[in-house]
């Protein structure tokens, strides 16, 4: 409910204005609200009513309109706001709070203004001071003598109020500003002088200097004609001055107060603020967190952050990882730092009731700072300014939790240079950290440690300490996130039977995990549900289909597979993600999800759509890697028939880029092999797992068994045996690269026949080679002989150099084991004749090893030692340690340098580390 005299005099309710009827009753409503909360007798309201003799049913007319004033009262719900209409006797009084009534705001903001040391902040109070004028004050009442004096004296104040406003713009040196609230006044008042020479000056100084003398010369002819006199001295003098074009004198009332200079040594303590009550200690802090454990590093960094002038803390982290919790306990921890008080304020950001008002939260701060409710501008922006100013002094802790954006914060920011602001919010607030050097303090989970002792404050240490195990095994399901830790603390505390290890075991399942952190109104799901409900279109959308993600981490690629976008929108949504705390930037372009935002994420869009996109992207993404890994190498298997191409792939800029992805993919390509099992789709977990192929020869004993056998498991399942021949290929080969030479000749030697039957004749070729591996291994170097032989004759008919020099290297070693040192040496040239852009680091390193021994072996031993010098340096460039094992066993066998020795067992270290 708000009165209003400034214009009509009205009564503004919910449900719209009060049908106040006639003028009479609007004067009796402007009477009782010139003097509110007073009595007011029967004569006085006669006069407002009657200019003349009043008629002799006066009161009674004045009675019926008290009357029906009541019952309009009553049907706008004025007792809801405390308003009354009393009868004293013989008078009537109407109680309200004053700050329902427009002409008591007005003037209280014109107090505030002038109060203000800062000419923005006043231009703020005024500029809201007139805007509750809409037109006339007292219009539509019938103007007895009393209400016009009143209404000319409302008159009197808006007109200064309006030079105040001139003052305060000619402060900030925006003076076109103030030339044009004083021109329409000047208008309306042309004989008021003091307007004329208030314009004159401003349109001087804003460089119209022919206007202003244009205006004297108007407003001097209005005087003699209208009054017949001259123009006073206020307006002469500026007159003067623009004639002369002298500078305007700086009014000694615009200037700021001088401060005293600060004791370099002892600063003075400051007086508060006239407007707060010198016993007042603001505090509406609320208690401390109950269970809080650890966060050493944290309290220690926000400590910091609170150091220097005027700071701004900001606390960020997702839902549910404690930020309030840490705020509330820094505060109370340091309440000595701040004797003028703490003041707190949810600001609600991320909450289902919505977010108070900048304006409410001020309120709250004044009040609580001791400013008298009648005293407290209606606007922020006026509120904003009195909060700035009354702590400007203060030494005061501002805790804002949950907020949202950095344009809610900036106008709560108090205005002391030894205050301290601390913020905490789900979103990273970067403007706020570019406009005010926002300090960020960034919250994590908690380690499995101070997890369980978060476990132990609720439920008592005897009953975790029962249970050790299952009290870890509890904090590392619930990730860290102390929301969840309390969550599942309370579901134990309320069931003292139940064991930790039987809720340990129902958290495992992953389908009802969240279901399980959820307390009444409380819980994981509800804050993840309230963080998610703020994000624009595009983010939650990529949102919901990165639940699907088999993986531990995504990229843009990945994420726009797995939302069907492209990697530059995948990005951007990434990048929102981010802000709002729901993925974490790892490294530069790689992403994770906290497992439980993961489960939140994967209930929100339907999943196979999203996972056959991953998938495909993984599969396109490797062939990629691997035809940049080996270029030229052999071709690759045929893409499934409903394959969805992603709308771009990576690319390789070299091997080292390709087999880097490679390694660092492993254990997110092994994860989607899972995830296509368990979905039906083997037809794409054999290809994920087949295209890792440059990695497995590169790292052949680096427990890659499991994974290909598993491959061999899809492969059958869906009846493709040219799939089943080149993984019975590859698996064959690491398992006599293990040692495991009846194994590996069970698998191979099916092999061959099945890529036969497909056409697959480099398949065939890759399958001979590996059978002959495994037969000279054990003895049948005739077997071996042959098959390598027939493997490089169908790669010499195919055209590809790279399986016939695979094939021309082996041939070579197993005529070295028969005792065949020169054909070895010829079928070793050959193959290096192959061509140089054929070769390739590894293989011409063993190319080299085997060259080198077959010279050892014809008694060359100075040939020797070059070749396997340069089969050892070449294996070391390129990484690739098995081969420079290989070379540098030969040398140890014919040299006894300490050199060699030296680089062997560093290189088998490498290889220890990598087998285990």
């Amino acid at each position: 409910m708000e009165f209003r005299l400034l214009g009509t005099v009205s009564v503004d309710t919910r449900r719209g204005p009060l049908p106040l009827g006639p003028a009479k009753r609007r004067s009796l409503l402007a009477a009782l609200l010139l003097s509110a909360n007073t009595p007011v007798p029967m004569g006085r309201l006669t006069a407002c009513l009657w200019d003349d003799e009043p008629p002799s049913q006066a009161r009674g007319v004045i009675q019926g309109h008290v009357s029906r004033l009541r019952a309009l009262l009553t049907e706008g719900d004025a007792e809801a706001y405390g308003v009354e209409l009393l009868t004293a006797g013989d008078a009537y009084a109407l109680r309200l709070p004053e700050t329902l009534l427009d002409a008591q705001r007005f003037e209280e903001l014109l107090t505030l203004a002038r109060e203000q040391r800062d000419p923005a902040d006043a231009v703020l109070m005024l500029g809201d001071a007139l805007a509750l004028w809409r037109g006339p004050a007292l219009g539509g009442a019938f103007a007895g003598p009393p209400l016009q004096a009143a209404a000319h004296s409302l008159e009197e104040s808006r007109l200064s109020a309006v030079e105040q406003l001139a003052c305060a713009y000619g402060r900030l040196g925006e003076h076109h500003r103030a030339a044009a609230v004083l021109r329409t006044e000047a208008v309306a008042h042309p004989l008021r002088e003091s307007l004329s020479a208030a314009l004159m000056t401003a349109l001087y100084q804003a460089g119209r200097q022919s206007e202003a003398l244009d205006w004297f010369h108007r407003t001097r002819r209005l005087l003699a004609d209208e009054l017949g006199i001259d123009p006073g001295r206020e307006l002469a003098d500026a007159y003067g001055l623009i004639l002369r074009g002298d500078p305007v004198p700086e009014l000694l009332a615009a200037r700021p107060k001088p401060q005293p200079e600060a004791d370099p040594v002892r600063p003075p303590v400051p007086p508060r603020p006239a407007l707060v009550p010198a016993e007042a200690h603001a505090d509406l802090l609320p208690r401390a967190p109950r269970g809080f454990q650890g966060r050493g590093a944290e309290l220690a960094a926000l400590g910091r952050a609170a150091a220097g002038k005027a700071p701004v803390c900001l606390v960020t982290g997702p839902a549910g990882v404690g930020k309030t919790a840490l705020a509330l306990w820094w505060a109370h921890r340091s309440a000595d730092a701040f004797p003028d008080g703490r003041l707190f304020a949810d600001l609600h950001g991320f909450s289902d009731t919505g977010e108070p008002s900048v304006a409410e939260v001020l309120r709250e701060f004044l009040l609580a700072l001791g400013v008298p409710p009648r005293r407290i501008p209606e606007s922020a922006a006026a509120a904003a300014a009195l909060f700035r100013t009354l702590t400007d002094r203060l030494r005061l802790l501002v805790v804002l939790d949950n907020a949202r954006d950095s344009a809610t914060v900036r106008a709560l920011l108090p205005g002391g240079a030894d205050c301290v602001t601390v913020v905490t919010s789900r979103h990273r607030l970067e403007g706020l950290i570019a406009s005010d050097a926002a300090r960020p303090v960034p919250l994590g989970t908690l380690d499995a440690q101070d997890g369980t002792a978060l476990l132990a404050g609720v439920l008592g240490e005897e009953r975790v300490l029962g249970e050790p195990v299952a009290a870890r095994r509890l904090a590392e399901l619930c990730g860290g996130l102390p929301l969840a830790l309390r969550v599942t603390a309370a579901r134990l505390a309320g069931r003292p039977r139940w064991t930790l290890a039987h809720l340990a075991d129902e958290l495992a399942d992953e389908r009802g995990r969240l279901a399980h952190l959820a307390v009444d109104d409380i819980g994981v799901p509800a804050a993840l549900r309230l963080t998610v409900q703020h994000l624009p279109g595009e983010a939650a959308h990529h949102f919901g289909r990165l639940g699907h993600h088999p993986g531990t981490h995504v990229d843009p690629y990945t994420a726009a597979a797995l939302a069907g976008t492209d990697p530059p929108a995948a990005a951007r949504a990434l990048e929102r993600l981010g802000a709002a705390h729901l993925v974490t930037e790892t490294a530069p372009g790689r992403w994770e999800l906290h497992d439980l935002v993961r489960l939140y994420a994967r209930d929100l869009a339907s999943g196979p759509t999203a996972l056959t996109g991953v998938l495909d992207h993984y599969i396109a993404t490797a062939l990629a890697a691997a035809e940049t890994a080996q270029p030229g190498g052999e071709p690759c298997f045929a893409l499934p028939a409903d394959f969805q191409r992603p709308a771009a792939v990576r690319d390789f800029a070299d091997r080292a880029e390709a087999m880097g992805w490679l390694a660092a993919e492993r254990e997110d390509l092994a994860r989607a092999v899972s995830a296509a099992r368990a979905a039906g789709l083997d037809d794409r977990a054999w290809r994920i797992i087949l295209l890792q192929w440059p990695q497995v020869v590169w790292r052949s004993r680096d427990n890659w068994v499991p994974l290909l056998y598993t491959a061999l498991e899809c492969a059958r399942a869906v009846a493709d045996p040219y799939a089943e021949s080149r993984v019975r290929t590859l698996l064959g080969w690491v398992l006599s690269e293990e040692g495991r030479l009846a194994d590996a000749l069970t698998l191979l030697e099916p092999s061959p026949a099945l890529a036969r039957r497909t056409g697959d004749r480099l398949g065939e070729a890759t399958s001979l080679v590996n059978l002959a591996v495994v037969q000279s291994a054990q003895g049948d170097l005739d077997a071996a002989l042959a098959n390598c032989t027939r493997a490089a004759a169908l790669a010499r008919e195919e055209g590809n150099p790279h399986t016939e020099m695979l094939a021309l290297l082996h041939l070579a070693r197993t005529h070295l084991a028969s005792g065949a040192p020169e054909q070895a040496l010829h079928v070793a040239r050959t193959a290096l004749d192959l061509g140089p852009e054929h070769e390739e680091a590894a293989r011409t390193s063993l190319l080299h090893t085997v060259s080198g021994e077959a010279h050892l072996a014809l008694g060359d031993q100075p040939e020797a030692l070059r070749l396997l010098e340069r089969a050892a340096d070449e294996a070391e460039s390129a990484g690739y340690d098995e081969g420079t094992v290989r070379a540098l066993e030969a040398l140890l066998r014919v040299s006894g340098r300490a050199d060699h020795r030296k680089r062997h067992e560093e290189a088998v270290r490498r290889l220890a580390g990598q087998d285990g």
